[in-house]
């Protein structure tokens, strides 16, 4: 009475097991599922997306810079913005106009409008050959533009071969080789002695000419706009020659008065006595006193220039009192004078000496119509002409001490600051400066050049673009004065080079040019930084702990690996040293938007 049914019991029970075997089969085969099939590689790639766009800076937001600074992951540009220049977009320079070149200078795009992403490099992108094998080969894949190579063919620029192209060291002006044209050169310029020390190649093709002077200890700055040839600086660069994206058009070039002893100009076709003579002017501006200009080409002796040969050789030694030096066949060499008293005596007044106006301005200033004044006493060049050019790095350049006095502590000091620097880099830090691993370097805030000064000082096989500020004192003088490249720029804005050309780049302080004046932010600076480093590349910052604190938040949403370090022992104040490296992604492995 009263009691279960055994039999009914033990039905409930094994209807209960049942559903627990059952339950833990299902378990088992989703768990075979996950582990051997792709089904789990899918899930799991679903769920790192949904974590990975949780973490992505949106490029839609206008806060999306804040976003970045706050370390949010910045993604990959579409692979068509492989070679991507911001302010010499092909795009935007056709609604600029044409005259005078207009539409080939500088033309940067608004903030808003500011690519969002990192620029991928090229399908099958190769770390580059290490100088100085560099100098006569480089992987194709890193450039693939063979136009050039087809066009100049006849001309000894540049072949294709196989993988490579190799550069035999021609050129349209010297089909022979650079090697013979500059030794021509040479009978009548002093090259090869100290009083040629920097150059300017215009419309520099490969740069060539550039690769020889370097067996001469002379550094050439090789200048072509981005036009129908658009890889020449790029190819440039590839090889480990000084390079710069520029034009003669409606802008003073960015470089100060008197910094070059040599400017070459090679067919590059510039109408150096139209507009007033204002492009020959300009020349003048940046030759320094006792310099040279080379002419190569039209209309030197050319069938059907001759009237416009005539009113260059006016300009060049009537009007600007240059003495022809040489006219073998189609080359023109003249001499710039050392003292203002030929102008002054001068007939005619035209064009004008320049009142009032500050000669080393170079950022977005216009051309102009007057020269820029020479002392009226004949320059004592002696001095500096007897140095070896590596004394020059130490010794303090005349123009620095006039301009600013009390400079010349600063910048023994300087000098002083930088040996020990660079050797810690060097021996504490291991950063290989030196080595094959790093050929173009840049100071972004070069200051006196101390950083390259003592680079040049050791005999590292390295080329440093000096890179003085626009919003700051201008001492881009100095750094020329010292035998070393420069340009002034603003880092608001994109640099004039093409994507993945510097190995390192170096900052001593960054807010004196970002935060500090508020017209960027940090996270700008830093992506075009990632734009123009190679993968691989080496960036080192100095500065302060706070500084330091908010690069490593745009470091990681860009994706650089990186340590921090103290800065050298008996460093005044606190500075913590910033190194990081650029990663080497895949094409394939990003997005393309």
């Amino acid at each position: 009475m009263g009691s279960t049914n055994p039999i009914k019991r033990h039905a409930r029970q094994w209807k209960l097991l049942d559903c627990v075997s059952i339950a833990m089969m299902c378990a088992i085969f989703v768990l075979f599922m996950l582990v051997f099939t792709s089904l789990g590689d899918s899930l799991a790639a679903s769920g790192q997306r949904y974590l990975d766009q949780a973490d992505q800076a949106d490029a839609a937001s206008p806060d999306f810079w804040e976003e970045v600074e706050k370390g949010l992951t910045v993604v990959g540009c579409a692979l068509r913005y492989t070679d991507h220049m911001p302010c010499h977009d092909a795009k935007r320079a056709k609604s600029f106009a044409k005259e005078r070149n207009h539409y080939r200078e500088r033309h940067c795009p608004p903030r808003e409008e500011k690519l969002r992403c990192l620029i991928p490099p090229p399908i099958d992108y190769r770390i580059p050959i290490p100088w100085p094998k560099s100098l006569h080969k480089i992987y194709f894949n890193n450039t693939p533009h063979g136009n050039i190579a087809e066009l100049k063919a006849d001309q000894g620029w540049m072949n294709q071969a196989g993988d490579y192209f190799e550069f035999p060291g021609g050129g349209t002006m010297f089909p022979e080789g650079a090697e013979r044209y500059v030794q021509t050169l040479g009978k009548y310029i002093p090259i090869g002695t100290s009083q040629i020390r920097t150059a300017l190649d215009i419309g520099c093709g490969v740069a060539s000419f550039g690769a020889y002077l370097l067996k001469k200890d002379i550094l050439t700055m090789s200048m072509a706009p981005r036009d129908s040839h658009k890889a020449q600086i790029q190819f440039a660069l590839e090889r480990g020659i000084p390079a710069f994206v520029g034009i003669l058009g409606t802008q003073r070039l960015q470089f100060p008065s008197f910094a070059f002893d040599l400017i070459h100009c090679s067919r590059c076709l510039v109408p150096f006595s139209a507009y007033n003579g204002s492009y020959f002017i300009e020349v003048d501006r940046i030759l320094r006193p006792g310099g040279y200009f080379v002419l190569s080409g039209p209309p030197v002796n050319w069938p059907g220039k001759e009237r416009e040969y005539e009113t260059l050789q006016e300009l060049i030694t009537k009007k600007l009192c240059y003495t022809l030096v040489s006219i073998t066949e189609n080359t023109g060499i003249w001499q710039k004078p050392t003292n203002a008293s030929c102008y002054i005596a001068r007939q005619e007044q035209t064009p004008p000496i320049c009142e009032d106006e500050d000669p080393n301005k170079a950022w977005y200033t216009p051309l102009d119509e007057c020269i820029t004044q020479l002392p009226q006493a004949k320059v004592d060049t002696s001095e500096a002409e007897s140095l070896d050019w590596q004394k020059r790095l130490e010794t303090v350049p005349k123009r620095l001490a006039e301009m600013l006095p009390g400079e010349d502590i600063l910048f023994a000091s300087d000098m002083r600051r930088w040996h020990h620097r660079l050797q810690y880099y060097k021996q504490t830090l291991g950063i290989a400066i030196g080595s094959q691993r790093y050929r173009n370097v840049m100071d972004m805030n070069a200051v006196y050049g101390g950083f390259a000064a003592n680079i040049a000082a050791a005999n590292d096989p390295v080329w440093v673009m000096n890179v003085v500020p626009a919003f700051g004192p201008n001492t881009l003088h100095a750094i020329y004065d010292r035998g070393l490249l420069g340009v002034v720029h603003d880092w608001c804005e994109a640099f004039s080079t093409y994507p993945r050309t510097y190995d390192l780049i170096h900052a001593a302080t960054m807010q004196s040019f970002t935060t500090l004046q508020k017209r960027c932010s940090l996270a700008e600076v830093m992506i075009e930084m990632d734009r123009i480093l190679r993968p691989e590349g080496t960036v080192i910052i100095r500065d302060s702990p706070g500084m330091v604190a908010h690069v490593v938040k745009v470091a990681k949403a860009i994706g650089w690996s990186f340590e921090i370090a103290e800065s050298e022992p008996g460093a005044p104040g606190k500075e913590q040293i910033f190194v990081a490296r650029k990663e080497f992604w895949k094409v394939d492995n990003i997005a393309t938007q």
